[in-house]
């Protein structure tokens, strides 16, 4: 991984204060029903499946975007947050970046493969929309941990 593709280091800090609050906003809305948060609005979709209804292409309609906006800033922060360049980006962060996301990658599908055997029906679409953010969250999560290890290792090697 080329530090070209890297975001510079004070987006780590812009990606935390959008992926904390979002991330506690997101978690609220999965488990409560909060009618009077969602925010409907005029949107354009390439097709609309509606439920026993007719595709529809290129279409504007009314809809509830919480989700959407939740979705979109989730991953904004968490992009910027796992992707952004440490304060010493050296050769070893790299390698402790590409294997975590190597890490994250694998644990990913291997989550996936168990609800592809265990889970069904509408349970299943469930799976999958929480599936969209898993790789980026256990990227995150193990780079985090290995940087906090190593760091804190570090002192005591001296």
């Amino acid at each position: 991984m080329t530090n070209k593709l890297l975001l510079p280091n004070k987006f780590k800090l812009i990606g935390w204060c959008i992926l904390i609050p979002v991330s506690v906003f997101g978690i609220i809305l999965c488990f409560n029903d909060f009618s009077a948060l969602e925010y409907e609005t005029n949107v354009f979709s390439i097709l609309r499946q509606g439920f026993m209804d007719d595709d529809q292409w290129f279409v504007l309609f009314k809809a509830n975007i919480t989700n959407t906006i939740v979705g979109v800033l989730f991953i904004v922060g968490a992009m910027f947050v796992g992707f952004s360049k440490e304060k010493r980006e050296d050769e070893f962060i790299e390698k402790i970046r590409l294997s975590s996301l190597l890490w994250a990658v694998w644990v990913n599908y291997g989550l996936l493969t168990l609800g592809f055997l265990l889970v069904f029906e509408m349970a299943f679409v469930n799976v999958m929309m929480y599936n969209m953010f898993t790789v980026l969250i256990i990227f995150i999560v193990r780079f985090n941990y290995i940087l906090y290890k190593t760091n804190k290792a570090l002192p005591n090697e001296k």
